[in-house]
């Protein structure tokens, strides 16, 4: 198991963790307000220009959790310099939360200034309290170069209007996301070499579940908030039921079974950073989707037969295809091949869009929920007719 090896890769640590720590779960607490508020904001703003500056915030705020979650699958989360500095970053990320609703307007200082700071303090903390050899703190070093690289765009940001902040803030995320995807590569030092270490699998797999049931927890609260004003109307509570089986059918699809062997997919690689980190992005891409479907199941709570408009639609249908997109992605990080019943799920979806536009919101739903089950029958039966063996993708041979 790649986790027993990680152990000498753990600055300070005896042995590499297996669970997740409750520091990281109280992290995990502001999550579900960071969730909560991106979801009003789409609300509010129910379009395209919405939903790209809302995912442009998602993806600064998930990327704080990512690069927290590795931190403490790098380092003893037990010991008190890694929890404080885990706490810091939790108050940061509360911070930015908050600022969600205004952060292209008068908020965006806090937002872009306190992600700025959270991303090059915490590695420098890391190079000075962290423990480790020469090589260990570099890698954090090379972090710091580019969350340095990307403090410009971000800061630039704020002192643009709407538009142009929405500019240099997605060059910013861009820069971010890019220095992972390359492992850092920094002048003199070269790549940080993360994706060719051991990892504790264990720990890492747990804290890709655990976000994915708060995204579900936060689409259940949504809806039960949503429906509490209005009593228990007819139309409005099957609305609820309809919203209720969409979470448990995501929850159905991404469990059984490479939700369920992710730990097993990652230990048999010879490169086991590299799957956890494909299954990192099939994660967020899943998250997306539970958020964006629980936009939609928001909107047929509060207006079930009213008029369907094609943004509507969006995110009644888009939320369940980009969840299946995701699950993709999982099922190519496990296995290296991906379920029929994946695409043949997005081309159903997309089957329904121009019929959707003659169906009232809550039967456009109901169409969805009727996917999601024949995808997630489907799986069950392909799983016991031809069980298949953990499999990592190609130039990953597993262990011998």
């Amino acid at each position: 198991m790649a986790r027993r090896g990680a152990a000498a890769e753990l600055p300070g640590s005896r042995e590499p963790p297996s669970r997740a720590g409750f520091v990281e779960l109280l992290f995990d607490v502001v999550l579900v307000f960071a969730f909560t508020r991106l979801s009003g904001r789409l609300i509010e703003q129910l379009n395209w220009s919405g939903f790209y500056s809302a995912m442009v915030l998602t993806l600064a705020l998930w990327w704080l959790w990512y690069r927290m979650a590795w931190t403490a699958n790098r380092y003893d989360p037990t010991r008190p310099m890694v929890q404080v500095m885990v706490i810091v970053t939790m108050f940061g990320a509360l911070l930015m939360a908050a600022a969600v609703p205004a952060a292209y307007r008068e908020r965006g200082y806090v937002f872009a200034g306190v992600f700025v700071t959270i991303e090059v303090l915490r590695h420098l903390w890391l190079v000075v309290f962290g423990g480790g050899d020469r090589r260990t703190r570099l890698v954090s070093v090379r972090i710091v170069f580019w969350a340095c690289l990307s403090a410009v765009p971000w800061i630039a940001g704020i002192f643009a209007s709407h538009g142009p902040r929405l500019i240099w803030w997605t060059v910013a995320v861009l820069i971010d996301y890019a220095g992972g995807l390359l492992d850092f590569p920094t002048p003199r030092l070269g790549r940080a070499g993360l994706r060719g270490r051991p990892i504790a699998e264990e720990h890492l797999t747990e804290r890709y579940r655990q976000v994915l049931i708060i995204a579900f927890g936060e689409s259940i609260l949504s809806a039960g908030t949503q429906l509490s004003p209005f009593g228990f109307q007819r139309d409005r509570t099957a609305a609820l039921l309809v919203a209720f089986l969409i979470t448990v059918l995501f929850w159905q699809i991404y469990y059984y079974r490479a939700g369920e062997l992710l730990p097993a997919a990652i230990a048999s690689s010879r490169a086991p950073a590299l799957v956890g980190d494909l299954a990192s992005y099939a994660h967020l891409v899943m998250v997306i989707g539970v958020a964006v479907s629980g936009v939609g199941d928001a909107l047929i709570i509060s207006h079930p037969f009213g008029e369907t408009e094609l943004s509507l639609i969006a995110v009644i249908l888009g939320g369940p295809a980009l969840f299946l997109v995701g699950r993709s992605m999982l099922d190519y990080a496990g296995f290296s091949r991906v379920s029929w019943s994946r695409p043949i799920g997005l081309l159903a979806l997309g089957v329904l869009v121009p019929l959707a536009l003659l169906l009232p919101p809550l039967l456009v739903a109901v169409a969805a929920v009727v996917v999601l089950a024949g995808v997630g029958a489907a799986n069950v039966i392909s799983w016991r007719m031809y069980p298949r063996k953990m499999a990592p993708p190609p130039g990953l041979p597993p262990k011998g």
